[in-house]
């Protein structure tokens, strides 16, 4: 099946919400790869999604802002932390967009616990940290097993628009197998407000120890800055599920 259109607007959510969450200060650093590079990482009936013939990995560093459950209010303390991920872009069977992660490290111990349980994800505890001076954003993370380390500073610029980044952030679902069970977790939120951004700082081996290692010292070849968005999460669906539509 045809991969669904690229947009910045989000389908219409189906179903009960999950979750709500704020995601903040995010930084996108995006290295073009060949697709065959990605395939061997993605569950059964999922294929890398590619653009003009490359596919991409993401780096991704945010602040995770007013976790919360189904629509209830953000949970103190545990709903509030920061979080860089690696992921993969991908498209299933059905023609769903969507990402895969390779890593997540997160600053709350707590979430790690219960996504790996509820999800299966890759999640790590780590020691991270935030700072923004001087119109500089820069982010640390240390896990705290595995000994990887990633530092990321970046100086955003103009806004930016167009059909490549809208590519790799408008990405609508999360492609995960659990329990040996085909997953996909639909999410919405409005369009990313994207600003390029200067690298001003960059030491990394989160993205080599996530199956990359050919991109171990290598500039990104993109660099994006955005404030945030809202955003809400729909129960998990079934292969079964996205087959009947």
């Amino acid at each position: 099946m045809q991969p669904e259109p690229v947009t910045a607007q989000a389908p219409p959510f189906r179903g009960p919400t999950m979750m709500t969450q704020a995601w903040r200060d995010a930084a996108f650093l995006h290295w073009a790869v060949d697709p065959a590079d990605v395939a061997p990482f993605l569950p059964p009936g999922v294929r890398p999604d590619v653009h003009d013939g490359a596919t991409y990995v993401g780096l991704i560093p945010f602040r995770m802002v007013g976790a919360g459950v189904s629509r209830g209010p953000a949970v103190p303390w545990f709903g509030t932390f920061l979080e860089t991920n690696v992921r993969l872009y991908t498209v299933d069977d059905s023609g769903r967009r969507g990402i895969v992660f390779r890593s997540l490290d997160a600053s709350r111990l707590a979430v790690v616990i219960g996504a790996q349980a509820a999800f299966g994800l890759p999640y790590r505890w780590a020691r991270m940290s935030f700072r923004h001076t001087d119109g500089e954003l820069t982010y640390r993370c240390a896990t705290w097993t595995g000994g990887h380390r990633s530092v990321v500073a970046i100086r955003p610029g103009d806004p930016v628009e167009d059909e490549l980044t809208t590519f790799l952030t408008a990405r609508w679902g999360l492609h995960e197998r659990h329990l040996g069970v085909p997953l996909y977790v639909p999410n919405v939120h409005g369009p990313w407000p994207l600003r390029r951004a200067e690298l001003t700082a960059f030491d990394d081996d989160l993205v080599p120890a996530a199956g990359f290692p050919m991109l171990a010292g290598r500039a990104p070849d993109l660099v994006h800055y955005s404030p945030g968005v809202e955003v809400r999460f729909g129960l998990p669906w079934t292969r079964t599920e996205l087959a009947a539509g």
